[in-house]
């Protein structure tokens, strides 16, 4: 890693071809003889890259460097990096934050696609800017925060200024001595290192040390570009380490540093896109979030006129662009806009006039930038060379992508073809641009497109690309395996599979197999939409993909491979697309929705929106008709939707009444509702028992609710009325008392359709629990399931069980788990078991407080009860006495036990295979927490949502 100098000279080096830097490596040897200095022998400089020569000066001619680079640079005719060389140098009296000065305006006037002054990028972000000044206002505490935004919208050109003006004297001058601009990717290569190390590659080689820097850490500021790219899987670690000095993975550095164990003092300013929100956004410590929302009507316009440097020409471009709805819209994202302007320029080159045939689609608005710039210098040049000329720059692309590397070295080139005059031609249309010792597309978006286009000009019948993967390798990674840096590159495969975009290619680079690349997408996708796999999918990613490709068919064909989804929804835009692309099922039938609370915050607030930004992104409509929840119309009424979940939405009073009046349409077919953690009240609990009258939902989970006893009461005077047809009724944690009970008996008696119970997690206690068993004993009562896990319930209960057991012949399971029933309790139960008149299948008595001591009386009901096949001790610590009389009735001819729950690996090793041979000679599954999964199924409980409220 090389220093502020030695960075310096590197950026100069890179400016040069390999022409030149050859005939610079050739007359280095001559200089240092003119020098009076030692000479770096040819053997070394020949092979070296840019960088290892730079290392190579310094070591050779250190305090000459500057001066030779700068006569050099006139003698292979670059006086331009002559006089930028004299511009970089320093001496040992310049300070670090001289030096990122320079550097970051150079970075800022040449690798920024911004093309306007400063005064007018400030105006353009002047609510973010100020957000930056005041969020690390106390210079006592450290902050993180994060710049959030799609991609392209400038989150890279935000931080770059944030850098310069801090360099400059214009931020943050009394908070941060420090400023530690760390560019991610381009460590993709890099498995090992120290914080310390990167932060001393930064540092001058005046006074500064590191140790003088450290000692104050509370001024130090990282700014953090490209973190979504790291390959490196950054996420919640124990391994964690606060030694800066020490070399380390590379994951576990950064982890470290943004989990505040590294320098915790210190403060962060990173920047996030939207896919790797949920992976990142977790490991930080209340963070504060800075929102770029783009282009306003008069940004686009100071952005076309700097960009043309014409005033006239730029509100010439301007006024068309706002005479097309779709290009307006397109170039409030500033790369976009730079696209659009990029693909004009060159038209108007050509004197064609402002012609742009862009649809809706992120694919269009590239290809139709890629064709402009290739016709800028290859118009002559037939189809198939142009197509051979794409492809190297293609294949550089995909093999990137599979390595999960953005910056490329002169050999990379090569080894894809790319010859040192095409690389001229690349970095002239800004396909690429230099990065350090090597070069990197000119944004990862470029990278993700070209990838894309990969696929559409491979040779099927070729030999395969040693690291590039195939199409459905590919697309099973980003949708099925949640590979979100890839997740641009399957949409844009997406958008280039279309007949519009083809025919954009065509003319150029000869035929383009979009029929083909549709056919292998939707095979992958039916693939994936079997049950088995249905859960890996992401959803969202395929709406995202799917509104890139724009036809209707195609998408509806897609769609309508799957019956059961499982969508979570982050923002706005997220839900309008869920609701575009389901709204077009035929097929779906079962739909499990979790909206984020945040989604039904975003309405209007004077204070925080511009009120154009808001219209534009349809925020107060479309949340208005959601926030009296309208959205409902369109999900719940779905041709074959039989089963709903939207366990963990916040859902209103008002959304609530939406929802049950839906539920009431004759067009509405849903028959298992699943509202867990939906903060639904008790009156509109009431709203819920009201729908349930329709003969149609059959089952209801409210579990994780503050329902309370108001709510069980109202829902119980309905679940009396003979046209309820409810099954399932689960109440897991929903604030009930013994009181609800009562209500819950009168229901037992008179209702035969509801044969599943679920009242776990509530504090019924004995008294509630005495009230249920009354009702129990009754021979009317036709309840099958009965779920009591986590009452309160203690062993004077169990002479009431008991007697249920004993009585009823429809109770078939009987959940117990983590109660306080004691040894007298399980007895009383073993007793039960024993009489010939107990039906019970299926016992629930894990996490109680019984000893080895019931294991006897145990033992006797698992070779009595015939009808016992299930049975869950798990949580139970049993000596291996005890074991082994558990283990001798389940050996037992008479024992028709099929299931036991037990966690073997805290038994000894001498259990544990007293275990597995009756397990084997039994056929018996002994499993550790084996109903969790039907438990959290008939619940509803989702655990798999990306993100919470």
């Amino acid at each position: 890693m090389e220093g502020p100098s030695g960075f310096g000279v590197t950026r100069c080096l890179q400016k040069l071809s390999d022409a030149e830097f050859l005939k610079f490596k050739e007359l280095l040897s001559k200089e240092t003889e003119e020098f009076k200095i030692k000479p770096i022998p040819w053997n070394k400089s020949e092979m070296a890259s840019r960088t290892k020569l730079v290392t190579l000066m310094f070591t050779h001619c250190p305090g000459q460097v500057w001066d030779i680079v700068s006569s050099l640079f006139l003698q292979v005719n670059r006086a331009d990096l002559s006089i930028m060389a004299q511009e970089l140098r320093r001496d040992k009296e310049s300070s670090y934050k001289e030096i990122m000065k320079t550097i970051f305006q150079y970075i800022w006037n040449g690798e920024t696609f911004i093309h306007m002054k400063d005064e007018t990028y400030q105006e353009i972000i002047e609510m973010q800017y100020k957000a930056l000044q005041e969020v690390f206002h106390c210079p006592l505490e450290p902050v993180t925060t994060v710049v959030l935004g799609s991609k392209g919208k400038g989150k890279t050109t935000f931080l770059r200024k944030a850098m310069l003006d801090w360099a400059s004297g214009n931020l943050w001058q009394n908070r941060f001595q420090y400023v530690f601009f760390i560019s991610l990717i381009s460590l993709n290569n890099i498995t090992e290192l120290s914080l310390g190390e990167l932060m001393l590659a930064k540092l001058s080689e005046s006074s500064e040390t590191l140790d003088k820097i450290l000692s104050d850490p509370k001024r130090i500021l990282f700014i953090l570009e490209g973190l979504e790219y790291l390959k490196f899987d950054l996420e919640l670690r124990t391994n964690l380490c606060n030694d800066w000095g020490k070399m380390l993975p590379t994951q576990i550095v950064f982890s470290s540093l943004l989990q505040k164990v590294m320098l915790p003092e210190s403060s962060l300013l990173l920047e996030l896109g939207n896919p790797s929100v949920p992976k990142i956004y977790p490991l930080l410590r209340y963070p504060r979030n800075i929102i770029l929302r783009g282009f306003n009507d008069q940004s686009k316009k100071y952005y076309c006129i700097y960009f043309f440097k014409n005033t006239q020409k730029g509100l010439q471009v301007f006024n068309y662009l706002q005479s097309i709805d779709q290009l307006s819209t397109i170039c409030r994202t500033p790369f976009r806009c730079w696209m659009i302007c990029s693909t004009l320029k060159w038209q108007l080159k050509r004197g064609e006039g402002m012609k742009l045939l862009v649809g809706e689609t992120d694919s269009s608005i590239y290809t139709s930038f890629m064709v402009s710039a290739f016709r800028s210098v290859y118009a002559d040049c037939p189809p198939n060379q142009n197509r051979a000329r794409l492809k190297t720059l293609c294949t550089l692309a995909a093999e990137a992508m599979w390595k999960q590397v953005f910056v490329f070295t002169s050999e990379d080139l090569r080894r894809n073809g790319i010859s040192e005059s095409e690389k001229a031609v690349w970095l002239g249309m800004n396909f690429l641009q230099h990065r350090g010792d090597g070069c990197m597309f000119y944004h990862p978006l470029l990278q993700s497109y070209f990838a894309a286009l990969f696929y559409f000009l491979r040779q099927e019948k070729g030999t395969p690309h040693p690291v590039i993967g195939s199409l459905p390798q590919f697309l099973k990674e980003v949708y099925a395996h949640g590979q979100t840096q890839w997740l641009m590159t399957g949409t844009f495969v997406f958008g280039i599979a279309t007949e519009k975009v083809a025919a954009m290619l065509k003319p150029h680079f000869g035929f383009i197999p979009s029929e083909e690349v549709k056919q292998e997408i939707f095979k992958c996708f039916r693939s994936l939409s079997q049950a088995e796999c249905s859960e890996k999918l992401n959803p969202q990613s395929l709406f995202e993909s799917l509104d890139n490709n724009g036809e209707k068919r195609f998408e509806t064909q897609v769609i309508n491979l799957f019956e059961e989804m499982t969508v979570d929804i982050g923002n706005v835009d997220a839900l309008t697309s869920a609701a575009n692309h389901l709204l077009k099922s035929q097929k779906l039938k079962k739909l499990h929705l979790h909206i984020q609370h945040k989604v039904f915050s975003e309405i209007y607030d004077p204070e925080k929106f511009n009120l154009e930004d808001f219209k534009y992104n349809k925020r107060c409509p479309f949340m208005t008709d959601f926030g009296d929840g309208a959205l409902f119309h369109i999900f719940l009424q779905l041709p074959n939707l039989k089963s709903v979940n939207l366990y963990g939405t916040n859902l209103s009073n008002d959304m609530v009444e939406s929802l049950c009046s839906v539920l009431k349409c004759s067009t509405c077919g849903v028959e298992e509702l699943l509202l867990g953690k939906c903060d639904i009240s008790s009156e509109a609990c009431g709203m819920i028992a009201s729908s349930l009258i329709y003969r149609k939902v059959k089952r209801l989970s409210l579990v994780e609710n503050p329902l309370k006893n108001k709510g069980v009461m109202l829902l119980c005077e309905v679940l009396k009325h003979p046209s309820c047809v409810l099954e399932t009724l689960m109440l897991s944690r929903c604030c009930l008392s013994f009181i609800a009970c009562g209500h819950l008996s009168e229901v037992l008696l008179c209702n035969k359709k509801l044969s599943l119970l679920d009242l776990g997690s509530n504090v019924l206690k004995d008294t509630g629990l005495h009230i249920l068993c009354e009702t129990l004993k009754d021979p009317m009562c036709t309840l099958q399931e009965l779920w009591l896990s986590g009452c309160s319930l203690t062993s004077d209960c169990c002479g009431d069980i008991s007697a249920v057991l004993t009585s009823n012949k429809n109770l078939k399971a009987l959940k117990l788990g983590k109660n306080n029933i004691e040894d007298a309790g399980i007895k009383r139960l073993c007793e039960a078991l024993r009489n010939p008149d107990c039906k019970l299948q299926c016992l629930g008595l894990d996490m109680n407080d019984f000893k080895t001591d019931c294991c006897a009386d145990l033992a006797s009901a698992l070779t009595t009860c015939k009808t016992l096949t299930s049975l869950n001790l798990d949580w139970i610590t049993f000596d291996h006495d005890g074991l082994e009389l558990l283990c001798e009735a389940l050996s037992h001819k008479s024992c028709n036990l099929k299931v036991l729950g037990l966690d073997k690996s805290a038994l000894t090793e001498e259990s544990q295979m007293l275990l597995q041979a009756v397990g084997m000679k039994k056929h018996l599954d002994i499993l550790h927490c084996p109903w969790v999964k039907e438990e959290s199924e008939r619940r509803g409980v989702r655990l798999v949502w990306n993100s919470t409220n």
